[in-house]
């Protein structure tokens, strides 16, 4: 087990200061005028800017938040510069997820655990114990969608839960609820056992909890936990998500929202109430207190062919509102009236696709089934051949997921000015021989606007590194190749997540270490480039040191340096 990754450091709400620029701050003191400047060196590092020469450097200098220079060609340092020294270490830009959910995950209930790296029973295990040992006596321990039991038991082992007893071993302490996906199954412990069925919820003799068609016992306990939650819980439990995706060097993040909630049982873990969902959020901006820069897509599906929210929102709202820390993208994944399994040109899709389009909004929609992309892009050409002139070609609209689709049509996309959100963590965790891609070769080789998400983290992971794993190796959790003729060197596959995702937030000043960027970037703990270093099966435990967020430190342990 890697005991970095899986320790409760990710959680924990981290110092925004190291003990070296703690030092770099008492020198500054003694310098009159230096206490508000934003005025950081870093030497000494392999520094990864991932500009179009793909240009290495050894030092970066950043000024109020942006990059002003990098190796020989910086502004000469004053008494106000502070220094890092990064004893070689890898720096890479800070990683972009261009399609998640991770305004679902902070409104999980309980204190929310990610067992998506955990590679066997007993580091799932560990990973709860570790998470018990700094959370109340008492209080839940959840981890609730975004991993897959195929990952915790290797080949020829069964896939499984863990038992209700090796919970029990993770802690006697606290009531623990484990679940699978978007409606179960899960299992708990013998203290949420008692829970459950005190609220006549059916639990077995193992502490498993049936899944399957909704309502059934893994929604109603999701219901029942729901109910304990405060605001206060809400807002803890968002910016341990955020904190959770810088450990990992995850700096911006485009969330695609969630299904309407009924605020009932029947609600699985891709609900909840649209009109309140982003209150927690909104405190924590407010605050100071945003970690993550945050892009906000707004999620419709309406059964109205007039679609009236998706009308009141588009009059009412305005497309790239905000500021550099949180700010509206645009509409998806789902526009107007669709199946979250096959997209169909529904009076409403048709309709809530024209009037985002005449709006002149960003749209995106998802791509899982065989035929979802064809559906898709014929109804996006209709619309715009319909409205006209440039139509859609200049609002760069999305595809997200695409495991598949054909040259023919990904040419056609193209051709609109679309794009292709991809992903490898859901591959990871359930992909088999014939349920593989995205074909990452062949859509580079297009030339399309391409660029990594995770979409977690309901079924998938939000680990960017397991993502990056699948990609570089075509290997599923069960350590099967089942997409090895669509692989992509480390490089491109990390530019992926950096660089090429700028075109996906519609934004120009990240995913690179350039003078004139915002200076978001991430210190690896080991050297993501050589594999020398770091082996392929290695890639899904790497992590970050320190992250920085417009220059300041959002996570980070100096001794790690």
């Amino acid at each position: 087990m890697h005991t970095d990754h899986n320790s409760p450091r990710p959680w924990l709400h981290c110092a925004l200061a190291t003990a070296l620029v703690l030092a770099s701050c008492q020198l500054l003191a003694q310098a009159p005028g230096c206490k508000q400047v934003n005025d950081l060196q870093l030497t000494n590092g392999a520094i990864h800017t991932m500009d179009a020469a793909d240009t290495v450097v050894a030092s970066l200098r950043i000024q109020d938040g942006r990059v002003v220079g990098s190796g020989n060609t910086q502004p000469p340092t004053t008494i106000c510069t502070r220094t890092i020294d990064l004893k070689g270490h890898t720096v890479v830009p800070g990683l972009i997820d261009n399609h998640n959910h991770i305004v679902l995950l902070g409104l999980r209930p309980g204190h929310d655990t990610r067992l998506e790296s955990a590679t066997s029973i007993p580091e799932l295990v560990a990973t709860l114990k570790a998470r018990a040992a700094n959370v109340p006596k008492g209080e839940w321990i959840t981890a609730i969608g975004g991993f897959d039991i195929n990952q915790f038991t290797p080949p020829p082992e069964k896939p499984r839960f863990p038992t209700m007893a090796e919970l029990d071993a993770a802690s006697s302490q606290h009531p623990i609820y484990v679940q699978q996906g978007f409606s179960g199954p899960s299992v708990t412990n013998s203290a949420g056992k008692l829970f459950f069925e005190s609220k006549g919820i059916t639990v077995g003799t193992d502490g498993s909890l049936a899944g399957g068609a909704t309502p059934n016992a893994s929604t109603k306990a999701l219901f029942a936990l729901k109910q304990l939650q405060t605001e206060a819980d809400k807002k803890r439990g968002t910016l341990d998500a955020l904190n959770y995706a810088v450990s990992l060097g995850l700096t911006t993040q485009l969330d695609q929202g969630g299904f309407p909630e009924t605020n009932s049982d029947a609600d699985g873990v891709a609900s909840f109430d649209g009109y309140r969902a982003y209150d927690a959020l909104l405190s924590l901006y407010h605050e100071g207190k945003l970690p993550n820069r945050m892009r906000i897509n707004y999620l419709y599906m309406e059964s109205d062919p007039a679609t009236p929210l998706l009308q009141a929102r588009l009059k009412n709202s305005l497309p790239e509102f905000g500021d550099d820390m949180l700010k509206i993208v645009g509409i998806g994944e789902f526009t107007a009236s669709a199946s979250p399994i096959v997209l169909q040109q529904t009076p409403e899709w048709i309709n809530g696709t024209r009037l985002v389009a005449k709006a002149g909004w960003r749209n995106e929609n998802h791509s899982l089934t065989a035929t979802d992309y064809k559906t898709i892009i014929d109804g996006w050409q209709k619309i715009n051949d319909e409205i006209g002139g440039d139509g859609i070609r200049k609002l760069g609209w999305v595809v997200a997921h695409v495991p598949f689709i054909t040259e023919e049509y990904a040419l056609k996309l193209k051709a609109l000015g679309g794009g292709v959100s991809v992903l490898g963590g859901w591959r990871y965790v359930i992909g088999t021989e014939k349920n593989n891609g995205p074909p990452f070769r062949t859509l580079q080789k297009l030339g399309i606007p391409m660029g990594m998400s995770s979409d977690g983290m309901q079924i998938s992971p939000m680990n960017p590194w397991i993502g990056l794993y699948y990609v570089v190796t075509g290997k599923n959790a069960r350590g099967e190749l089942i997409n090895g003729d669509q692989t992509l060197s480390r490089s491109d596959a990390l530019r992926l997540y950096t660089a090429a995702n700028r075109w996906f937030l519609r934004e120009d000043d990240i995913g690179s270490l350039e003078p004139g960027k915002l200076a978001d970037l991430v210190v690896l703990d080991r050297n993501y480039f050589d594999p020398a270093k770091v082996s392929d099966e290695q890639l899904k435990t790497l992590h970050s040191v320190l992250t920085l967020v417009g220059g300041k430190i959002v996570y980070g342990d100096q001794s790690k340096l």
